[in-house]
């Protein structure tokens, strides 16, 4: 079943999730830190705030993703 190999592949990639990190540190430490900067207290993270680091963890991430995959 096709459905069957979909969650393999879905588990796969979920499997490399801690390598990845491991390899976008400074970025996802930026994106953290941006994130607790701007919910202070009980304000609610509010959309693009953290835009930029957002987009530097995701190259981040999508640069370490296709090394693995070579």
């Amino acid at each position: 079943m096709s459905g069957t190999n979909a969650w393999k592949r879905s588990r796969d990639r979920m499997k490399l999730f801690p390598e990845l990190l491991a390899q976008c540190v400074p970025e996802a430490t930026a994106y953290g830190k941006c994130v607790t900067a701007t919910t202070v207290g009980k304000q609610e993270l509010q959309k693009d705030l953290c835009v930029k680091e957002f987009e530097a963890l995701k190259t981040c991430f999508t640069s370490a993703a296709k090394k693995a995959g070579k």
